[in-house]
């Protein structure tokens, strides 16, 4: 039962909860009682956790391993089958939109003992940020900057902004890795970045594949431990609290332990192949 969706015997719930199961169970005639601890152990036993869901993409590029393989390599320190040396820089690079800064009525409150901090529910919307960031794969440094809007020139500025700076200024290679947003996507966006800056080598993640992008991950970071909650006196507060956690962090960064493989990525299209998109991350 735990393993069936409520809908599909006629719950109207689009999840189970243990309370749920106890109560279905019983009205099923299943167990003339049971207790809600007792229930909970047998799902844990069996790793069984229907109040839990994950979401799901089905690649649809066509050449999603002829666009996913060359990023993997990357992170794996080779291209084109030939190790990387010690001048190439590896930088992964996207934005982040509509980082809204909200004023809230009152004052937030810090947790004290025994009680969590607490955050007013009603703001005034200030204003909001683009913050447009790059990740050093090999060397943990991140940079970046917030502008008023996404789109080309905006995009420029932060591939100029570290482009001018050691060692990128005067790497051998700097490959950029970036999703397909309008900014940065297809033929015409990397003859441009390559025509101002001849050593960038742009390398395009597949379609709906952003979690091969590693600044993703220093995104989520930031989300967590910035964003979350979200109260700032200023659009101006927002910007300096971005950019001064973005300073913080690269004192202490070290490289994202990336564990997904060529090897993987035959594995998950083999399984999706097979129509197992059930276990598709």
């Amino acid at each position: 039962m735990a393993c069936e969706a409520p809908t599909a015997t006629g719950v109207p719930l689009a999840r189970w909860s243990i309370a749920e199961l106890q109560r279905e169970a019983i009205e099923r005639g299943l167990v003339a009682t049971i207790g809600g601890t007792t229930l909970w152990r047998w799902l844990q036993r069996d790793a069984i956790r229907p109040w839990c869901h994950r979401s799901w993409l089905f690649p649809r590029d066509p050449n999603f391993r002829a666009k996913a393989s060359p990023i993997l390599d990357l992170y794996a320190g080779r291209w084109r089958g030939k190790p990387l040396d010690s001048h190439d820089c590896v930088l992964s690079a996207d934005e982040k939109t509509s980082i809204q800064a909200r004023r809230r009525a009152h004052p937030s409150l810090p947790p004290q003992r025994g009680r969590p901090g607490r955050v007013e529910h009603e703001y005034e919307r200030l204003g909001a940020w683009a913050y447009l960031a790059a990740w050093d794969v090999r060397r943990a440094r991140v940079f970046g900057r917030c502008e008023a809007t996404t789109g080309i020139a905006p995009f420029d500025r932060l591939v100029a902004q570290v482009m001018a700076q050691t060692p990128y200024r005067t790497a051998r290679r700097v490959f950029w890795i970036m999703d397909n947003g309008s900014s940065h996507r297809g033929a015409r966006a990397a003859e441009r970045l390559r025509r101002r800056w001849p050593t960038i080598i742009p390398v395009f993640t597949p379609t709906h594949a952003s979690w091969l992008n590693q600044i993703e991950i220093y995104f989520s970071i930031v989300q967590r431990k910035v964003l979350t909650p979200n109260d700032f006196a200023s659009l101006h507060d927002l910007e300096a609290r971005l950019l001064e956690f973005q300073a913080r962090y690269t004192l202490s960064a070290k490289p994202f332990q990336w564990t997904f493989t060529r090897r993987d990525l035959t594995a998950l299209l083999a399984r999706l192949q097979r129509g197992e998109h059930q276990w598709a991350a």
